[in-house]
């Protein structure tokens, strides 16, 4: 059984190359690209792999700078946790090396979906989604790490416990914020394929914008689970101007009603 084609009003323009295809047929496409995209991240991993215990070092650097003077050091409570450690950032590093290539297999699956007008997106698309994800990355490590735990070890001052932090519990924390914030900072991009595909339009984006400022904050407080206003700011910020750059761009690029439609 195949899918037939929507009736389009008159006037629209039709799609280029139709393809129809069914219901397995699709879920093999999706299978493909989804194997493709892991073929990535294995190959990004064992690239990662030589470098993972600089790359251990260099993440724990904002954790070990925030510990009192002679205790920066952290403990692995058995023996097999370090090569957890190591298997864990190796997948990391394999995701965030393998990024563009993941983002192009996801186009692979909608492409064929598409106008040729939205095709021609997916330069600008793959470009702007890659940079962003690193950038959310980097402004998570360089302006919101640094703060962060300072905070988290705020509360103990002046009592008498002692931190005693363990590897894989702070190794954890400081991948999956950098790693939420590249996904964080991908939000303009989402938007605006969502409106180039006609799933949402600027219009609606901008009449609930009161509602996406709320769940822009309480996102932000759930990625940035320390406490600190100055951390909280750091990610609300970002989210609400995005948001508002989604919208722009929703304007842009964004379906326009059919002339002539009956």
């Amino acid at each position: 059984m195949t899918t037939s084609a929507p009736r389009l009003p008159p006037g629209s323009p039709e799609p280029e190359n139709e393809v129809r295809l069914s219901f397995i047929d699709h879920l093999r496409e999706l299978r493909l690209r989804l194997l493709h995209a892991i073929y990535g991240v294995v190959a990004g991993m064992a690239v990662v792999g030589w470098f993972v215990p600089r790359i251990v070092d260099g993440l724990l650097k904002p954790v070990r700078a925030a510990l009192p003077e002679g205790r920066q050091t952290l403990v692995a409570t058995g023996a097999v946790e370090p090569w957890m450690v190591y298997l864990k950032v190796a997948v990391y590093g394999g995701i965030f090396l393998a990024a563009p290539w993941v983002l192009w297999q996801l186009w692979l699956f909608i492409a064929p979906g598409l106008y040729r007008r939205e095709r021609k997106v997916v330069l600008p698309f793959l470009f702007f989604g890659t940079l962003l994800f690193y950038a959310g990355a980097a402004f998570c490590y360089w302006f919101v790490l640094p703060p962060a735990f300072p905070a988290l070890l705020s509360i103990i001052e002046g009592t008498s416990i002692t931190p005693f932090w363990t590897l894989s519990d702070q190794l954890s924390l400081v991948l999956a914020m950098i790693l939420g914030f590249g996904i964080v900072f991908e939000v303009p991009v989402i938007l605006a394929f969502l409106s180039l595909i006609g799933v949402v339009s600027s219009q609606f984006l901008a009449k609930y914008r009161r509602h996406a400022i709320i769940a822009n904050v309480a996102l932000a407080a759930i990625i940035t689970p320390t406490g600190d206003p100055v951390n909280l700011l750091l990610m609300a910020v970002p989210l609400i101007v995005f948001y508002e750059v989604g919208i722009v761009l929703a304007r842009i690029l964004g379906k326009k009603p059919a002339t002539g439609a009956a």
